[in-house]
């Protein structure tokens, strides 16, 4: 939740308004490691901006009052409530350091092979399964571990639950079943009755409490309705695809890059190759790998001091490409930090020139994002059997022409870009669906394609300098 959206939806049109707003989950972090989320406004704050804007901002002569509520966030954060209901202290945001380590501690209980069997889950210590190992103080006094967008459902509501799509990034659910896996929870120690009863995108949830009504002058009637709650699966169900065959990139300060499949897969190679199977909306897996996406040119304006980044992509967009390229998966990219001074030690690591400019950074960037966009999304088709004949890439790095049609050269397939707010339109569209105004998924996503600004982007040259690059990066032995 970086912005509350609100959408109105007829079966000829989706219109999306943005309010920006600040963050529930945002971290405060002014060093490295100091990634306490900071609870500054509250949910009810969000939701009377939203509020306020849509039964403001008149269709013809006639406001609208809205009939139903959807949050949805990043995956793998939490809040614990104590058994008073109360939160116990706020969120700790997934790059905070003390997951440090946690990875190979949980290692020790449970082995690679035996979890991803069961969770079909990537392996990064940003897991909520990992997580957890770092509560040991605090987990004995908690009654319910919710998700945020479960936590702010349950502060409009009263009502706590665990919605499915973003249950699926903790590491916990059973990748077959998308049930909480009690045997995983019983090796690793964690109480059961800390996870809350699943619920599924469609469900309702509650209604309003009246102090949540009063504050935000909305009818206690309004209903809060679980969505696809994991950003990515909102995204997804907003993919303006006619068919099977599709790639899909949800792109913004990660790159979810993967394919759309009806089981998951957890064979031996999807487990080395490090890919997710998460749970999408009506029963599809989004069979991804997480790439380290546009975090990496945020941190850098944020260390130039936020120049204009348009001017910065056309000035890139005139130098030579691949250059230079970094493993934009590698770990010291995770954190907050120089990440100028970062690419430049990888290129010098790497036996690459080392970028002298901003441009010239972000130039290594964009197609270094390129290139980790090529491997993800042509080992994902690899190993789940698709054959991709397009790729859709939506998000905020869809107005990024430069990483667009890199992707496309590195791809070497056509890449649909748009629309920019899919993840506020899936979330709207599975509430409009619940209130009977469109179908199925296939009916939303042709609706999406039939009223969203999308740009094509053809593949130009051949595979052989992205595969020199690639090669640069991984040398084969």
């Amino acid at each position: 939740m970086g912005a509350s959206v609100t959408s109105r939806v007829s079966p000829g049109a989706t219109q999306p308004v943005s309010i920006p707003t600040t963050e529930p989950g945002s971290t405060t972090a002014t060093e490295p490691g100091d990634t306490t989320a900071a609870l500054s406004a509250t949910p009810t704050d969000h939701i009377n901006a939203a509020a306020t804007e849509l039964v403001t901002r008149p269709t013809g002569a006639h406001g609208h009052a809205p009939i139903s509520i959807g949050i949805d966030s990043w995956g793998v954060d939490y809040g614990l409530l104590d058994p008073s209901g109360r939160l116990m202290g706020s969120p700790i945001h997934y790059r905070d350091t003390r997951t440090d380590g946690l990875l190979e501690l949980t290692r020790s209980i449970i082995d690679d092979q035996s979890l991803y069997e069961v969770s079909g889950l990537q392996f990064l210590p940003i897991n909520t399964i990992y997580q957890l190992q770092a509560e040991a103080d605090r987990l004995p006094q908690a009654r319910h571990m919710l998700m945020i967008p479960d936590l702010i459902a349950y502060w409009l509501t009263g009502q706590t639950g665990a919605e499915v799509t973003n249950a699926s990034t903790t590491g916990l659910l059973d990748v077959r079943t998308r049930e909480w896996s009690q045997p995983l929870l019983a090796q690793l120690g964690l109480p059961p009755e800390l996870f809350p009863e699943l619920r599924h995108p469609g469900d309702h949830i509650g209604t309003l409490l009246p102090e949540v009504a009063e504050e935000t002058g909305l009818p206690m009637e309004t209903s809060v309705i679980a969505v696809a709650s994991h950003d990515t699966a909102s995204a997804v169900a907003a993919i303006p695809a006619s068919g099977p065959g599709f790639g899909f990139l949800s792109c913004g300060t990660w790159s979810l890059a993967g394919v759309e499949l009806q089981a998951p897969v957890i064979t031996a190679a999807s487990r080395t190759a490090n890919f997710t199977n998460e749970a999408g909306l009506d029963g599809t897996v989004r069979y991804l790998r997480n790439v380290m996406g546009l975090w990496i040119l945020q941190e850098c304006l944020r260390l130039w001091g936020s120049p204009a980044l348009d001017e910065l992509l056309a000035a890139a967009s005139e130098l030579p490409k691949l250059r230079s390229v970094v493993d934009t998966n590698a770990p010291e990219f995770l954190r907050p930090g120089d990440m100028p001074a970062r690419i430049a030690e990888h290129c010098l690591r790497t036996g690459q020139p080392i970028p002298g400019t901003p441009a010239e950074t972000i130039r290594c960037i964009v197609d270094s994002l390129a290139l980790a966009h090529r491997d993800a999304l042509h080992t994902a088709a690899e190993l789940s059997g698709t054959d991709l004949t397009v790729i859709h890439l939506v998000g905020g790095g869809s107005r990024n022409a430069l990483l667009c049609q890199a992707t496309a050269d590195a791809c070497g397939l056509p890449v649909i870009a748009g629309p920019v707010e899919a993840t506020a339109l899936g979330n709207a569209l599975v509430q409009a669906r619940a209130a009977g105004l469109v179908k199925g998924l296939a009916e939303m996503r042709a609706l999406v394609a039939a009223t969203q600004p999308l740009q094509r982007y053809e593949p130009q040259g051949g595979p052989s300098l992205w595969q020199e690059a690639a090669t640069r990066l991984h040398p084969q032995p």
